[in-house]
């Protein structure tokens, strides 16, 4: 068996912004224009407007920022605010050990995680076949919620 390249994750800096409103915009572009509804500038104010740089990690692969995620901790959950990667980076397992790391961190604190995906994207099928069940919808998004696992 195969060893994976090492994966590391990186705290981002208000510096790392324009960077990361790239990859998102490069991220999400398939998903917003199957729905009609790929506008770069909405999609960099909307990064913008919830960025908090102490919650965003990049995700580093053999030593290269490949993507990030942003990870929130409320109250009575962790809200997993966004998580993309470099299409490139897409269809080899990496999504499936981040979140995995994600879930391992969660379980050991007994936090659910909760997040919402776009209508009609691929990651619908990813984070369903992970664990999380749909909690509700609304006109662009589906929620979802992946419960703690106990003895993790």
């Amino acid at each position: 068996m195969q060893a994976h390249p090492p994966l590391t994750y990186e705290p981002a800096c208000d510096d790392d912004f324009d960077a990361l409103a790239q990859l998102r915009i490069a991220a999400m572009r398939e998903s917003l224009e199957a729905v009609g509804r790929f506008d770069p500038e909405r999609a960099r104010a909307r990064l913008r407007a919830g960025f908090r740089p102490q919650d965003t990690r990049h995700v580093v692969l053999s030593g290269k920022r490949v993507g990030f995620y942003a990870l929130t901790q409320r109250r009575d959950h962790w809200a997993l605010d966004h998580f993309y990667l470099h299409p490139e980076q897409t269809g080899h397992g990496l999504g499936s050990r981040v979140l995995a790391d994600i879930a391992r961190r969660a379980d050991l604190a007994g936090m659910p995680v909760r997040l919402g995906a776009l209508r009609g994207s691929r990651s619908n099928g990813f984070y369903a076949a992970r664990g999380f069940v749909v909690t509700g919808e609304d006109e662009y998004d589906i929620h979802y919620v992946r419960q703690p696992h106990a003895g993790s």
